[in-house]
């Protein structure tokens, strides 16, 4: 069986790039072509603030394209795990899960705000501290890149 992995690139990215994917054998000793995955990720300005019982993400851009398919994502996932990984030099430094609380996106002006709160004083403490823990990495240079339902929303650039 082939499987499939996913690139994660931006618009700026997309030139000079090979669609070329690699064999894998099967069961028959034939090489299976497998071809790559690819999706472009908006890049945006990310701000994230803790609020009563959890935390918000507020995801911007000025690129109205950019701001479009970051909106599209969130309308088509919603619903789904959210999740922030901090990336430095193309590394996942941390990856926070919000699994212990509900993610909600609402549309702004020029992109998203997600929203993720629990009505449990334990869950919400969690998703405060990885609040914390993310923006002290972006601070300190990593990128986020959120997820919904494993697919790449956006990332802050």
């Amino acid at each position: 069986m082939a499987s499939m992995s996913t690139m994660m690139m931006d618009r700026g990215a997309m030139t000079g790039m090979s669609g070329m994917g690699t064999g894998t054998m099967g069961a028959t000793g034939m090489g299976v072509p497998t071809g790559m995955n690819m999706m472009m990720v908006p890049r945006c300005t990310m701000k994230m603030e803790k609020c009563d019982g959890g935390m918000v993400m507020t995801c911007t851009s000025d690129d109205p394209m950019a701001c479009s398919m970051m909106q599209n994502l969130c309308t088509m996932m919603a619903g789904g795990m959210c999740s922030c990984y901090m990336m430095m030099n193309g590394m996942t430094v941390c990856c926070c899960n919000m699994m212990m609380g509900m993610c909600k996106c609402e549309m702004i002006d020029k992109g998203v705000k997600i929203t993720c709160t629990s009505g449990d004083k334990s869950f919400g403490a969690m998703i405060q501290a990885c609040c914390d823990c993310m923006a002290s990495m972006m601070g300190a240079g990593c990128a986020c890149c959120v997820t919904m339902n494993n697919t790449p929303v956006c990332c802050s650039c």
